[in-house]
C-alpha cells in the first residue's frame, strides 16, 4: 500500500506551523531556499516523531521545483501540497518579488499538478495585498496572466519589472495573479486529476516576516490596517495553519478555485469605509 505524502514548501513561521499540522501520519517533504532553515526544522521534527525528508529548492527554477515533486512522488501518493514560499517588499527587489511570488507559484502549480492524487488538495499563499490590485489590466491581459504556461509567463509585458513604480505595487500584483493561477489550475490541470487547489490570503501575521513589515518603510500602513481591522491585532501562524488544514481536509471537498481571506477583517474595514485609508 502506498504511503500518503504531504509537501510543504517554505519553512518560515507559517510554513513550520503547517508542516507540524499536516505532517502526522504521512511521509512529509519540506523544502526551502535556505539550507540552515531546513536543517533546523528537520532535526526538530524528526526528534518529535515525524517522518521528514528535506529538499533545498529555488522556486524561481522550474527544474528545482520539479526535483521536489520527484522526491515526493518517489515516496508515495501525493495527497497534500502547501506552498508558502515568498518574499516581502521590505526584503526584496521588484524582480525578485515577481520571480519568487508569481513565477514560483506557477512552477509549483504545474509541477505538482502532474503528480497530485485524485481527491488530493493544494494551497498556495497569496496575501491581503492582492486585494489592492489597481484596475489597469484588461480581461485579455488577466486571462493571459492566469493561463500562460510558466515557461513563457515571465515574457508577458505585464510581468516586466520596469512596469512597477515601487515594491508594494509589484507585490500586490504578484499575489493577485497567484490567486488567478490557482483558479486556472483548479479548473484545469488539477481539476482534470480530480484534485482541488485553493489559495489563502493572510493579513499581518506574528512571524519574522510580519514583524519586519511593522518596522519597514510601510510600517504606518501595516499598523494602520491592523488597528482599524475588527480583530485589532496581528494573526498567529497557528491560526493560518487552521485555515490551511480545513482547505486540505475532506470538510472542504466542495471548495476549489477559491481564495480565503484571513486578515482579521482589514480588507472588510477598507471596503466598508471604516479604515484610515480614505
Amino acid at each position: 500500500m502506498q504511503r500518503e505524502v504531504s509537501v510543504v514548501i517554505g519553512m518560515g513561521g507559517i510554513g513550520r506551523a503547517i508542516a507540524r499540522r499536516v505532517g502526522s501520519g504521512t511521509e512529509l517533504v519540506i523544502a526551502d531556499y535556505q539550507k540552515a532553515a531546513l536543517e533546523g526544522v528537520t532535526e526538530e521534527m524528526r526528534a518529535d516523531g515525524y517522518s521528514v525528508r528535506a529538499v533545498e529548492v529555488d522556486v524561481r527554477s522550474a527544474t528545482s521545483v520539479a526535483a521536489v515533486a520527484a522526491t515526493a512522488s518517489a515516496l508515495g501518493k501525493l495527497t497534500r501540497l502547501v506552498c508558502t514560499a515568498g518574499v516581502a517588499p521590505v526584503h526584496a527587489s521588484i524582480q525578485d518579488i515577481l520571480s519568487v511570488n508569481l513565477l514560483g507559484a506557477a512552477h509549483v502549480i504545474e509541477a505538482f499538478g502532474e503528480i497530485i492524487a485524485p481527491h488530493g488538495a493544494g494551497v498556495l499563499f497569496s496575501s491581503k495585498a492582492a486585494y489592492f490590485l489597481p484596475g489597469n489590466l484588461n480581461a485579455e491581459e488577466m486571462l493571459a496572466l492566469a493561463t500562460t504556461p510558466a515557461a513563457a509567463l515571465g515574457n508577458l509585458p505585464a510581468v516586466q519589472a520596469s512596469r512597477f513604480s515601487d515594491r508594494p505595487s509589484a507585490y500586490g500584483f504578484a499575489k493577485h495573479i497567484c490567486q488567478r493561477r490557482a483558479q486556472a489550475g483548479a479548473s484545469g490541470q488539477w481539476g482534470a486529476r480530480g484534485a482541488r487547489l485553493n489559495s489563502i490570503s493572510p493579513g499581518t501575521i506574528a512571524t519574522p516576516m510580519g514583524r519586519a513589515e511593522l518596522i519597514g518603510e510601510n510600517r504606518a500602513l501595516v499598523q494602520g490596517l491592523i488597528d482599524t481591522s475588527p480583530a485589532g491585532r496581528t494573526g498567529t501562524a497557528d491560526e493560518i495553519a487552521n485555515v490551511v488544514d480545513f482547505l486540505l481536509s475532506p470538510a472542504a471537498s466542495f471548495v476549489t478555485g477559491a481564495d480565503i481571506l484571513a486578515d482579521g477583517g482589514a480588507i472588510a474595514a477598507i471596503n466598508c469605509g471604516r479604515s484610515f485609508l480614505r
